[in-house]
């Protein structure tokens, strides 16, 4: 099975794995919107309704899996609003000709409104119980935000890919680079000050509800800086970003200190999630998903609207970071 491989992935496959776990299907399989793993909700006898993730063959080990479970299940503990999975006889992580999988409860909820100061406060709150439970311990099989991975090794899989049209590739690596260089002398967290993270923060990762705002999985959880989970909940020009900022650290700091140092990481850290969507679409394309998915990726328009994105970038890599200071 390669890393793309979802081929062999058929309904009675996840019905007969579902199934192995004692619950009985009693519904179609509803594919819900994923293009790491392959996630559907279905209903059992009862009518009660679950969502099952089948993960990406060979993306993470069975010990970061199982890590990420664990993560889960200590913030439930600690009655975070954490989607955890379910556990059946003790386990959580299911195995069924080759692919792992795990059953959730169905939870739903409203998209988070980035402009809402007041929902912006209870994701500060949110966020800050997190990582006082997260900043106990570190992971050992999870990741962590390297520039390594993120940047110079996210360029060879672009440039491995062939995917850059000759036409422009000399513009495209020309910027890319720069870009690339300033981020890596601009990334330098206190290694002292890594901690687990949700890692993936951003307002469609995040369901509302009338009891407030809760994860559904931490599929990209890995170590890094407390501001990765609260960077990308910016929006706007800089004077809003700052306003969005001060809310959210006035409700974080109720649960865990924050080091306002970090503040100069927020632009490298976007470079390095620029940069690796692009890695990513390249390194995804085999997956027959991601053609139909994304139909504008892989043309020319697509990588003349990365230079100037990139330039973009380098801009606000160049500016003085975001300061809460008078």
């Amino acid at each position: 099975m390669s890393v793309f491989d979802f081929t062999s992935l058929s309904p009675d496959l996840i019905l007969d794995g579902i199934e192995e776990t004692g619950i009985l299907v009693d519904s179609g399989l509803l594919a819900l919107n994923s293009y790491e793993n392959r996630v559907y909700q279905f209903h059992d006898e009862n009518l009660v309704k679950y969502v099952t993730k089948f993960y990406r063959p060979q993306r993470w080990t069975e010990e970061a899996l199982r890590e990420e479970h664990e993560f889960a299940f200590e913030l439930a503990e600690q009655e975070l609003p954490m989607v955890a999975p379910l556990k059946i006889d003790g386990e959580s992580l299911f195995s069924h000709k080759g692919y792992h999988f795990a059953i959730y409860p169905c939870r739903g909820g409203r998209i988070f409104e980035v402009d809402n100061l007041n929902q912006l406060e209870w994701m500060g709150r949110f966020v800050g119980r997190i990582h006082s439970v997260a900043a106990k311990t570190p992971f050992k099989h999870r990741p962590t935000f390297t520039r390594e991975e993120m940047l110079t090794g996210a360029r060879e899989i672009i440039k491995q890919s062939g995917f850059v049209p000759k036409s422009i590739s000399l513009a495209f690596y020309t910027i890319l680079d720069q870009v690339i260089e300033v981020a890596h002398k601009q990334y330098q967290p206190d290694s002292s000050s890594l901690i687990r993270l949700h890692g993936d923060c951003h307002a469609g990762n995040i369901l509302w509800t009338d009891d407030g705002p809760h994860f559904v999985d931490l599929d990209d959880c890995r170590m890094g800086p407390a501001i990765q989970d609260l960077w990308m909940m910016l929006s706007g020009d800089r004077q809003q970003q700052l306003l969005q900022l001060d809310t959210l650290l006035s409700g974080y700091e109720e649960f865990f200190e924050f080091d306002t140092k970090q503040f100069a990481l927020i632009e490298s850290l976007r470079t390095m999630r620029v940069v690796n969507y692009m890695a990513w679409l390249c390194k995804r394309w085999q997956d027959p998903a991601f053609p139909h998915s994304f139909p504008w990726f892989n043309t020319e328009r697509y990588w003349e609207d990365q230079i100037l994105m990139l330039k973009e970038q380098m801009s606000a890599l160049q500016q003085q970071p975001l300061s809460l200071m008078p």
